[in-house]
């Protein structure tokens, strides 16, 4: 399952998303992993979760990331979520190229039986439509 969290800067998604990271580890019997670009959230994520920050591995574009979340599940195959911040300054903004990741996701997400969650900093009219026929909008 891949979930969305849109709007733009100033809408609440990072706090959203911190909410659903914590509740994921409350309820998760695996690992949970949060994702963001620069180490932000160190102190709003409950000390369980895995935090990641993409810049350490420098992590930049669609292909890298993909490749990047791919070898996390990879990794640790006890991982039941993975929530990730700030998606359109780790891939870009082009959304053509956030669908086709996306659309990339679900299949991974249905591989590995793992949630995914990104916030987006966009608007719903702003995104390719295809991109709502497998993301759920949190």
């Amino acid at each position: 399952m891949v979930n969305l969290i849109i709007g733009h800067k100033g809408t609440g998604k990072t706090k959203h998303l911190v909410a659903l990271v914590n509740e994921a580890m409350e309820n998760s019997n695996g690992n949970v992993v949060c994702v963001e670009k620069e180490a932000k959230l160190t102190y709003d994520v409950n000390y369980r979760v895995r935090l990641i920050d993409t810049d350490q591995f420098s992590i930049n574009g669609y292909d890298a990331f993909y490749g990047f979340l791919s070898g996390i599940c990879a990794g640790d195959h006890d991982i039941t979520d993975v929530l990730v911040d700030t998606t359109l300054k780790i891939g870009g903004r082009d959304y053509d190229a956030l669908a086709s990741f996306l659309k990339n996701i679900n299949s991974l997400s249905e591989i590995t039986n793992k949630t995914f969650t990104f916030t987006v900093s966009a608007d719903k009219a702003e995104l390719p439509e295809s991109i709502f026929d497998f993301c759920k909008i949190l």
